[in-house]
């Protein structure tokens, strides 16, 4: 069998084959690649800021799988390591094309193309591809920012601000919305991550403790796009806010789960732990200086 070239791809996904995938012989099951490319997909998605189900839903569709071809090169064994590249190649009236090209050790092991309708969920039936959703794809394939970081009052970014939070916040973690919403963000600088759908992703604020000390707080991110880097991205906004302003040192009430995430980003914890709205916190402090 010829074995294609390698599919240019700007996304790449990695996985390691389990035994639950393999069969006797330690090889892998055909199906299962369709599950890697469609395992992919779903991180494709991830990448583009794009929590899957909210994007859907403000588009009035949704995507069903049309088409799935596979062309096998090789054998992938149990405890390979895979990527995955993958690339939207082809948008149409109401079809996207995924190219996907699974590689073990720099080789071709399986190329596929998965072709979706988008479609009315009610009726199955097919829909033109919206134009908000074929410039975000086009966009990303070209390389261009599929991200939007916004720094500004309350007046400007309440509503996203608001939106994330209330879901992150209220929503998830239980956090009565009077404890949640109070006076300080008519004065603080906020920071607001939207998508190119326009969509609130990630959020946090800057107030000032003291003078020369900044306080950042209300750091949230939708929760199906965690560990895509959207917080860093808004920790580093709001830390460089407070440098503009002349502060020379920040400091933030770090939830305990988050509290390794803020030491790797070279915050110290500061005192001992205490409980704010229910849960363990630890105060901690970034040196501007």
């Amino acid at each position: 069998m010829t074995q294609k070239n390698t599919i240019p791809s700007r996304f790449h996904h990695r996985l390691r084959v389990r035994w639950a995938e393999v069969d006797m012989q330690k090889i892998v099951f055909n199906a299962h690649y369709l599950m890697y490319l469609d395992t992919a997909l779903a991180d494709y998605w991830r990448t583009l800021v794009l929590p899957y189900e909210a994007s859907m839903a403000a588009l009035g569709g949704d995507l069903y799988v049309k088409k799935a071809t596979l062309e096998y090169h090789a054998s992938a064994q149990l405890d390979d390591l895979l990527d995955v590249a993958l690339s939207c190649r082809h948008i149409g009236k109401s079809s996207i094309t995924f190219e996907g090209d699974i590689r073990c050790e720099g080789k071709s092991v399986v190329t596929g193309e998965l072709v979706y309708v988008f479609a009315d969920p009610a009726t199955q039936k097919s829909k033109p591809v919206p134009a908000s959703l074929r410039e975000v794809l086009m966009a990303y394939e070209a390389g261009e920012k599929i991200l939007d970081v916004a720094v500004g009052d309350w007046t400007a970014l309440s509503e996203g601000a608001r939106a994330v939070r209330y879901a992150v916040f209220v929503q998830e973690q239980q956090i009565p919305k009077e404890l949640e919403q109070d006076s300080a963000d008519a004065t603080a600088v906020h920071v607001v991550l939207c998508n190119r759908l326009g969509q609130a992703v990630a959020t946090g604020r800057l107030l000032q403790a003291e003078p020369g000390v900044g306080q950042i707080g209300r750091l949230a991110v939708t929760r199906v796009l965690r560990g895509g880097g959207l917080g860093l991205m808004v920790l580093q906004a709001l830390i460089q806010a407070a440098a503009a302003r002349g502060d020379h040192e920040v400091m933030l009430h770090a939830q305990a789960s988050a509290i390794a995430f803020y030491v790797k980003q070279g915050f110290i914890p500061r005192g001992t732990a205490f409980v704010e709205a229910g849960i363990d916190h630890l105060e901690m402090v970034f040196n501007l200086r």
